[in-house]
């Protein structure tokens, strides 16, 4: 049942532009993974597990969103909407790359838990769809960031702006690396690099079972 509230409201609200944040920092996290890159202080596999970790973060606050917006009766959007995209009666298109953008990272998160068994490579190749959501998610929020239909405008704006710079600084600098002249790899230096990434997404997903181990032996 749908109602309208301003709790409803400016939960949708803040839930939107915490989503793009969180999602602005996976993003910039997952091109450094990409350049092999680290945080200072933290070892690789410290950066994969921050990378995971925000974007499980990132995916609940959108689950929140949709979920008050699906509730607040303010503007009409029904479940379907959410899962359908450009079917809405309210701004349609606009809404609708909102949609798309979840579909897209639905389709990463499952991926993901079948990755044991659909194989590496085709882990990888849908996982690229995690970096389509996001400039989807940026012009859904940007054109519905007013909360009434209109343009993203204030803080929502800004913090929009921000996130772009920070995504855009971080995609130059991967291109830049990528250009820059270098001896080329042998394929035991391809493997060894293809090796290295593997291991640690493999010790970030270890770690909290070694937490869980650890707490027990001290119990």
């Amino acid at each position: 049942m749908s109602s309208s509230s301003p709790v409803l409201w400016y939960a949708g609200q803040a839930t939107g532009v915490v989503s793009l944040v969180l999602f602005s920092a996976v993003t910039v996290l997952g091109v450094t993974v990409q350049m092999r890159g680290r945080l200072p202080g933290l070892p690789r596999f410290g950066t994969v597990t921050l990378h995971r970790t925000l974007s499980m973060l990132a995916m609940v606050f959108l689950a929140i969103h949709i979920v008050t917006a699906v509730a607040d009766s303010y503007v009409n959007i029904s479940l379907v909407d959410s899962v359908v995209p450009f079917v809405s009666d309210f701004q349609p298109l606009w809404l609708g790359l909102g949609t798309v953008g979840f579909d897209l990272l639905l389709a990463v998160i499952v991926t993901s838990v079948l990755r044991a068994r659909i194989g590496h490579r085709v882990w990888r190749a849908v996982h690229w769809l995690a970096y389509a959501s996001w400039p989807v998610a940026v012009v859904h929020g940007l054109t519905l960031g007013s909360g009434t239909g209109g343009m993203a405008s204030g803080v929502a704006l800004w913090l929009t702006v921000a996130c772009v710079a920070a995504v855009l600084a971080a995609v130059a600098v991967r291109i830049r690396v990528a250009l820059r002249p270098s001896a080329p790899e042998t394929p035991a230096a391809l493997l060894a690099r293809s090796e290295s990434v593997d291991a640690a997404h493999r010790t970030a997903a270890a770690a909290p079972a070694r937490e869980y181990a650890d707490t027990r032996k001290g119990a």
